[in-house]
């Protein structure tokens, strides 16, 4: 754990630069949440990773301006992007997504656009890894759960105490994960083919 004042591509460096110190020599596919400068940092410390741009964060934002009447036939629209069976039949969506709904939202398309190289990752393999990387939600429910811990108690007196306090809970949530994907063997061979010059075991 680290406690941070900001999130910048210097954070997220010395961040990932620990990780590595510590033994992590290879990660093969990062699912961010496009923060500001995580994508660099991972491509300098790690520049073999491939990076997928979380799908539900992109929807979000899509559709924060959105009015109401207009959000349910326009996801159906950015659906036939995300969920497209590969790369070009994505683009062809966009596209169809932009001639309808360009002139109305034209920030969304554009959006879409310019993180195009890591929302799209994901189109170069198989469903089961799609599943297991088009989301940082998993995540998002951990860092939820460590939020509760922190909420009643506003100020803390050192940032170790901060850090002890998030150690407890974290241990308290993660005796819960005993569970395992079903899919896991299938994703694990999967893996083995898409990284087999990197993955040993």
């Amino acid at each position: 754990m680290w406690v941070g004042e900001n999130e910048s591509a210097k954070y997220w460096a010395m961040v990932l630069s620990s990780l590595k110190n510590r033994g992590v020599n290879d990660i093969f596919i990062a699912c961010t949440d496009n923060l500001t400068g995580f994508s660099n940092a991972i491509n300098a410390v790690f520049p073999q990773t491939d990076i997928q741009n979380c799908i539900i964060h992109q929807l979000r934002n899509s559709s924060k301006y959105v009015s109401y009447k207009d959000l349910k036939p326009l996801m159906a629209d950015l659906k036939a992007v995300y969920a497209a069976v590969d790369e070009p039949s994505a683009q062809s969506a966009l596209d169809a997504f932009e001639e309808a709904w360009g002139k109305k939202y034209p920030r969304i398309a554009a959006s879409w656009r310019e993180n195009w190289a890591n929302l799209s990752t994901y189109f170069k393999f198989p469903q089961e890894i799609r599943r297991l990387i088009y989301t940082t939600n998993a995540i998002e429910g951990f860092n939820r759960q460590l939020r509760k811990v922190t909420k009643s108690k506003t100020v803390f007196p050192t940032d170790d105490s901060l850090l002890k306090m998030l150690y407890l809970a974290m241990m308290d949530i993660t005796k819960k994960w005993t569970g395992r994907r079903q899919d896991w063997s299938v994703i694990h061979a999967q893996l083995a083919i898409y990284y087999a010059d990197r993955m040993s075991g």
